[in-house]
């Protein structure tokens, strides 16, 4: 039996958060968490991010999120968790952002760009025609080339920052930053968050140096170690012990990224359970045992934090959609679910294409919304409430019908997942039930995370299968099925979706007028 308190970072676009497990029970003893934009307001951020004129820049200092880390961490010092009980420590970090340290420690640029920047669309379409095409780069890294991995962001700073990547000693995700912060200066990597930069093979386990040297001849040298996903890396700095209580042995996971964790928090550890994550962006993510590479780069090919495959899709908008229509129409989310009921699923042909802020599945960094099936006297609050709805989830759906599983049901996670409208509509789309999860998901995927890997070192026979049901709380009261009326419904209108997205990028495909009139003909299935 593994003994002791084990805490998980997540370190999110928007926040930080800290869990503290106590993996005997089960229970989480203690949750704290620093907002970046109302706690931290000297870094000027809005929705986590120093915003810039310059089209699709999205970045952020990293000693934010060190400063919001020790502001969990001294909190620790009036909750019922005793910080010195704690064995081990886990990061999830945002996907992707890059963080470029100098040889002193310093950055070596004062800012990282995170996932959502769209600002290096010439960087990976330069890089993609320098290796061969999208299909031989397929074959190097497992990936395409996407503005929101990390191979563009560094080629980036090579081309139009040179001086920076010059002082770079060392390149960075954010959750490796957060633990090099944390055990004072171990430099590593690992295979979950590493194969989202575009540059390491998840299915071969190798970096590309056909890319990096595409990129620069001196990248490599600048690039950790990548280690195993389940092993610590090394105990707390000193500094920590001092200012926090902790445990001179208390010990620093490998960590990994979100999604990584998020599938942990979920009780995602395993062939055949489905995750969709629904926050800032909207992700979809199973667990496989074989690596699985889709042709057309459109599904993430990613490891994930035990060894095995975490094959995911990600779109780049999801809740800012839903936001939008709450704040011009003044509506709580009560209030957005009542305009839900009043509406019909299906909207009558009336659809949105939801690709607010450039999107990423499909990868369309400059795309704009498409509204679509629209008269004139339709642009009501409840009308356009359920198109932006439907249109995240179709979106995210059309995506999801790429990947190779097969599941009876999804689990659910993010701030959108305690909506009724968007479990009943997520059932009715996906045709499954929809079983959302309490708790505090990538941040509680990383506690659990630590005490695996910990009780491995020492010798304990839990697995981590047993540990994700102690620990992850199941909604099952919530639990919310299929209608058979809508699932009709949805069956027409998933098809008018993938039309109207065809057409929009030139692509062959039905007529989405005539799937359209077929679709408005319907009356309420219920």
């Amino acid at each position: 039996m593994i003994e002791g308190l084990f805490a998980g970072l997540d370190v999110s676009t928007q926040g930080c958060k800290l869990v503290v497990l106590d993996a005997r029970s089960g229970e989480t003893v203690h949750v704290d968490a620093v907002e970046y934009d109302s706690d931290l307001p000297s870094y000027g951020t809005r929705g986590g991010t120093v915003r810039s004129d310059d089209e699709g820049v999205s970045e952020s200092d990293p000693w934010m999120w060190i400063e919001a880390v020790r502001r969990v961490l001294s909190g620790l010092a009036d909750s019922p968790a005793d910080s010195s009980l704690i064995r081990c420590i886990s990061v999830s970090g945002q996907q992707h952002g890059l963080v470029a340290l100098d040889a002193q420690g310093g950055l070596a640029r004062p800012r990282s760009k995170l996932w959502n920047d769209h600002s290096t669309v010439e960087e990976c379409e330069w890089l993609t025609e320098r290796i061969g095409g999208p299909e031989r780069m397929i074959e190097e890294v497992g990936n395409v080339q996407r503005t929101g991995y990390t191979a563009g962001k560094i080629l980036h700073m090579v081309r139009r920052e040179p001086e920076a990547y010059q002082r770079a000693a060392t390149l960075f995700l954010v959750h490796d930053f957060v633990n090099w912060y944390l055990t004072g200066g171990v430099a590593v990597m690992e295979p979950g968050d590493t194969s989202g930069m575009a540059l390491w093979n998840p299915a071969t386990s190798c970096w590309s140096t056909t890319v990096l040297d595409a990129i620069a001849p001196d990248l490599a040298s600048k690039l950790p170690e990548v280690g195993t996903s389940d092993r610590t890396i090394g105990s707390v700095a000193k500094e920590l012990v001092d200012s926090f209580g902790l445990s001179p042995s208390c010990r620093v996971d490998a960590g990994s990224g979100d999604n990584m964790y998020g599938a942990i928090g979920t009780g995602n550890v395993d062939p055949g359970v489905v995750t969709i994550s629904l926050g800032t962006s909207g992700t979809v993510y199973t667990v496989l045992d074989d690596p699985w590479v889709d042709p057309t780069g459109e599904i993430a090919a990613f490891c994930d934090s035990t060894g095995r495959h975490l094959p995911l899709l990600c779109v780049s908008n999801m809740a800012n959609g839903y936001a939008a229509v709450r704040d011009r129409f003044e509506l709580s989310h009560e209030g957005f679910n009542e305009l839900i009921e009043r509406t019909e699923p299906g909207n009558s042909g009336r659809l949105i294409l939801p690709w607010y802020e450039g999107e990423r599945t499909p990868d369309l960094p400059l795309a704009a919304p498409l509204y679509f099936g629209f008269q004139t006297d339709d642009f009501r609050p409840e009308i356009l409430a359920r198109a932006v709805l439907e249109g995240h989830v179709l979106n995210l759906h059309a995506g999801f019908e790429r990947m190779p599983v097969s599941t009876g049901e999804v689990r659910l996670t993010g701030g959108l997942s305690r909506s009724p409208a968007w479990r009943q509509t997520i059932a009715d789309v996906f045709e499954v039930d929809a079983v959302p999860v309490e708790g505090e998901g990538a941040a509680l995927g990383a506690a659990i995370h630590a005490a695996w890997v910990l009780g491995k070192e020492a010798g304990s026979d839990v697995s981590l299968a047993e540990l994700v049901e102690r620990c992850v709380p199941i909604d099952t009261a919530r639990r919310t099925s299929p209608r058979e009326g809508a699932v009709a419904v949805y069956r027409k209108a998933k098809p008018l979706f993938k039309a109207l997205s065809r057409r929009v990028r030139g692509l062959d495909g039905e007529d989405p007028f005539a799937l359209r009139a077929d679709l408005a003909k319907r009356g309420n299935p219920d």
